[in-house]
């Protein structure tokens, strides 16, 4: 596995991902009502490509397929983090995590996780700050937001 920095061509492999794995993973803790909110399909490509490159965005590589993607603004926050749905549990999210808040110098680092990605924040020292319902075309979605204190931060 190769992790490189976002290039504009990746967008559309990375959005088809997302939708997979929103739709496969994702289906044990959220109903499909839930799933075709949150990843209609539908996607923006030239606001998620700008949002991708006013972050720090990172894709994972295994033989020429994105296998996982990631990104963290100038505020310490991750907007985004996914991996494949045929390439789960091989550490590809961990690699990118790790890298994502290594980038970041400040003291303090959050993320709105799903109630899937709850665990693997946990496991990664993060505390849940407060559950919170997102609304999305008049359906709730649960999620949480966490955080963790930035130990490579300078004080």
């Amino acid at each position: 596995m190769i992790i490189r920095s976002y290039k504009q061509t990746d967008c559309e492999e990375i959005t088809a991902m997302f939708y997979d794995t929103v739709h496969s993973i994702n289906a044990r803790d959220y109903t499909r009502e839930q799933l075709d909110v949150w990843a209609t399909g539908e996607v923006d490509i030239e606001e998620w490509n700008g949002k991708f490159l006013s972050h720090y965005t990172l894709v994972a590589i295994e033989d020429g397929v994105i296998v996982g993607f990631g990104d963290i603004d100038d505020t310490g926050y991750i907007d985004k983090l996914y991996v494949h749905k045929d390439f789960q549990h091989r550490g590809i999210a961990s690699a990118i995590c790790d890298m994502l808040e290594q980038s970041f110098s400040g003291d303090r680092i959050t993320v709105h996780a799903s109630i899937t990605a709850k665990p693997f924040f946990l496991g990664r020292g993060y505390i849940v700050e407060k559950e919170q319902t997102v609304v999305r075309k008049g359906v709730e979605l649960t999620n949480f937001l966490m955080s963790k204190k930035n130990f490579l931060f300078d004080e």
